[in-house]
């Protein structure tokens, strides 16, 4: 019988404490969340959205086994100049969308802040398009303002 075992007395809260955190830093969630991995190499710096302007629009092949071109447009992002590419979510979106048109851009939902679905590389999708929600736009209720 020579396996450890957790502290069980009276005293032992700060030891069990201390055990726990040591063994959480094995953990590769808690690693990222405590040295802040994700506001380092993140475009969007930790925010939930980030406004951008229209580049081109481009469309992206799905991955196997369905076969499409996703409509998706680059984007650059106004606070740091970064270039990302983001989806445009629902039939006859991207018509909404022209070149140099500001969008707001956020997290597509994937597992773990990645990509969704079949489209690989693409982690973010447009919600607003000058300042109209895209939602609106397909739904009729709102016009495209100009610009």
């Amino acid at each position: 019988m020579s396996g450890k075992k957790a502290p069980s007395g009276l005293y032992a809260a700060r030891k069990l404490e201390k055990k726990r955190l040591k063994f959480r830093w094995s953990q590769r969630d808690f690693r990222v969340r405590m040295l802040r991995l994700k506001e380092k190499y993140d475009p969007l710096e930790g925010a939930p959205m980030a406004r951008g302007i229209v580049l081109e629009k481009v469309g992206i092949e799905s991955r196997q086994p369905n076969s499409a071109l996703r409509k998706c447009v680059r984007v650059q992002l106004v606070k740091n100049g970064k270039v990302v590419t983001a989806f445009v979510p629902k039939d006859g979106g991207i018509t909404f969308i022209d070149e140099h048109d500001e969008v707001i851009i956020a997290g597509i939902g994937g597992t773990r802040g990645k990509s969704m679905g079949d489209l690989p590389g693409v982690k973010y999708k447009v919600i607003m398009v000058n300042g109209v929600s895209l939602d609106a736009l397909l739904k009729g209720k709102k016009q495209k303002p100009t610009r």
